[in-house]
């Protein structure tokens, strides 16, 4: 059985009124005895579950960008974008927004569990970009409403906002194959992620939906990085690789990092090899050519999963779900034939 809130406040010593206002994150005690009060809750199994006034907003949405190996998180343009959609929804509810960006291999989950709990967390917006299922179950075991963005996880009972990745790249292969008549390869990530998994899904939907077989299709894997990823495929060039005709990349990074090592081996860029990447982010534009790119509309989907976290914290959601956000093509100069 559980400890209840008068318990807890005999055995450390305070009053039931300074263990509710820790509880509750109300304003009142000091920030080192709430923190105290959360931990000995914790240690002592007390039902946090009873806690959050669904009527109450005052408090904070935290949005924890949670970095593995930083090869993704790194390029910070996109999920600045990603968070000031989430900020400019809270807004409109005057609801306070709070960034943690947590590093796996240097910080303490107990410790970031430690702050969210002696804090004014409301709920917790988790950009699970290079999260693992593993580690996710650990922040819904929080019992602090959540919701998951930029991911999706089968098995988990989560709500979840994410690019319609297979879409996406469906649309982009099946268009390379009707402007160039031939079997588009794939530049492919060297590190997975669900986003770039649900991308592959959709690329061979796309050959297998035209009559062209899986087995025979070129893919280069390459560093999610510009310089990684011209390195990787100059190396794949001068190894004497078959090179196709025109390309799908997992996003626009690995796509102009391509580009870029085709264009110094002497490939002419449509005329000899036609590209289209995934993201739309600001420098396939300037890029030499232009990138044709599968467009996101990163705003709307912070805006959507601010949307869904406040609902769930308003009212008592009985089931969750998967919000896809479709994405557009944006037609350049790297796809022309």
């Amino acid at each position: 059985m559980s400890i209840t809130a008068k318990e807890l406040a005999k055995k450390l010593n305070l009053s039931e009124t300074a263990i509710s206002m820790a509880l509750n994150n109300k304003p009142g005690v000091s920030t080192s005895t709430r923190q105290l009060v959360i931990k000995a809750a914790e240690e002592a199994g007390y039902d946090f579950t009873k806690l959050k006034n669904s009527d109450s907003l005052n408090g904070s949405i935290y949005v924890i960008f949670y970095k593995t190996h930083n090869a993704i998180l790194s390029y910070t343009p996109i999920f600045d974008e990603l968070y000031q959609g989430v900020k400019e929804e809270c807004q409109k509810r005057k609801i306070g927004t709070k960034i943690i960006h947590f590093y796996e291999k240097t910080d303490s989950l107990d410790e970031c569990f430690a702050e969210l709990r002696g804090s004014d967390c409301l709920g917790i917006i988790l950009v699970g970009t290079e999260i693992t299922k593993e580690v996710c179950q650990k922040f819904i075991d929080l019992h602090i409403p959540l919701t998951l963005m930029d991911t999706y996880f089968e098995s988990l009972d989560c709500n979840s906002v994410l690019i319609n990745n297979s879409q996406g790249a469906y649309i982009a292969t099946e268009y390379l194959i009707s402007i160039s008549g031939t079997q588009p390869g794939y530049l492919q990530s060297s590190y997975p992620i669900y986003n770039f998994a649900a991308r592959q899904e959709g690329y061979f939907k796309a050959i297998k939906e035209n009559g062209m077989s899986k087995s025979r299709s070129i893919i280069h894997k390459l560093a999610p990085s510009i310089e990684d990823a011209m390195g990787d495929m100059l190396e794949i060039i001068d190894d004497g690789a078959e090179i196709a005709r025109c390309y799908f990349a997992d996003n626009d990074i690995i796509a102009i990092g391509a580009l870029k090592a085709f264009k110094l081996r002497g490939y002419r860029i449509p005329e000899d090899i036609a590209i289209i990447g995934f993201d739309n982010i600001s420098e396939c534009r300037v890029v030499e050519p232009s990138l044709t790119t599968m467009d996101v509309p990163r705003l709307f989907i912070g805006q959507t999963a601010a949307k869904q976290l406040i609902e769930q914290i308003t009212t008592k959601m009985l089931h969750c779900c998967k919000t896809e956000v479709s994405t557009k093509m944006i037609k350049r100069l790297s796809h022309c034939l």
